[in-house]
């Protein structure tokens, strides 16, 4: 299995759209960074004025971490995205290139194969992650400092720099999970297609509906939104409350799960029954 993921791997290197999520954070951190150099003192009296008498403030209370934070919740949308433009192509290209024909006929199980496609999926989509964070957290920390983390939502939650680390390594690891469960619904349309367009618009057109439904306040709407995964995506802000709500976060995680092991059953269902002669 190691092995076949590390083809797979190689497989993903090797198409260009595989970089074009980096190429773009590369150019979308560095203006975003620069934007907060510049744009800091209005976004430290908006936070001033929303702490109000509550406390003193000495110094500026913004840094990488709020930074960061800002980021991670301007981008939710975004990334996703992302995420899809390598699981797209992970069976899907296969099945257009006729490689099928050749891997499928080794004494390799189809579920084995289907199974490293994911997992390497899976690794692109940790680095992704892992690449944005360095630029928010890594270079940010070098362009706007570090200090403690100010987080206003339903409350005002102060963390200090070492309870901040943790809470960002937290919340980009929560991040990471949820957007696996993205890569895993992508796959499923992958597999289903011989066409890697077709699974990016198939994604990103559930996860945008999947929005619009749980921001319309109908009862309708609100009676099935616990059933929509759209509704857990937001499981790595708990990172950032007092105290960190396990419960919840583990709950949230155990139905992200169950619905990625669902789509990968539905993507193993389909390519155990593919035909490679056509």
């Amino acid at each position: 299995m190691i092995g076949l993921i590390k083809n797979e791997l190689l497989v993903i290197t090797g198409r260009w759209r595989s970089y074009i999520g980096f190429v773009g954070i590369s150019i979308l951190m560095p203006l975003i960074l620069w934007g907060f150099t510049y744009g800091s003192e209005s976004i430290h009296e908006q936070y001033s004025r929303q702490l109000g008498g509550s406390f003193m403030v000495v110094g500026s209370i913004f840094n990488s971490f709020l930074a960061t934070y800002i980021i991670m919740n301007a981008l939710w949308i975004h990334i996703p995205f992302l995420v899809t433009l390598a699981a797209s192509d992970a069976v899907a290209a296969d099945g257009s290139n006729g490689i099928f024909r050749i891997t499928l006929t080794r004494p390799v199980s189809r579920l084995k194969i289907l199974t490293s496609k994911l997992l390497a999926s899976y690794v692109y989509t940790a680095a992704l992650l892992i690449f944005c964070a360095f630029w928010s957290l890594g270079v940010g920390s070098l362009v706007l400092g570090t200090g403690d983390l100010i987080v206003i939502d339903k409350g005002i939650l102060i963390l200090e720099q070492s309870q901040a680390w943790l809470r960002m390594a937290l919340g980009f690891s929560l991040a990471i999970l949820v957007m696996c469960m993205v890569a895993t619904l992508c796959f499923m349309f992958s597999a289903m297609v011989n066409n890697g367009v077709g699974p990016i618009i198939g994604a990103m057109f559930l996860i945008i509906v999947g929005y619009l439904v749980i921001s319309i306040p109908l009862d309708f709407f609100n009676k099935i939104e616990p059933y929509l995964f759209v509704t857990y995506f937001d499981v790595w802000m708990d990172a950032f409350k007092e105290p960190i709500p396990w419960n919840d976060i583990g709950k949230k995680l155990g139905i992200l799960f169950l619905y990625s092991s669902m789509f990968y059953g539905i993507a193993a269902f389909v390519f155990n029954r593919k035909d490679i002669k056509t």
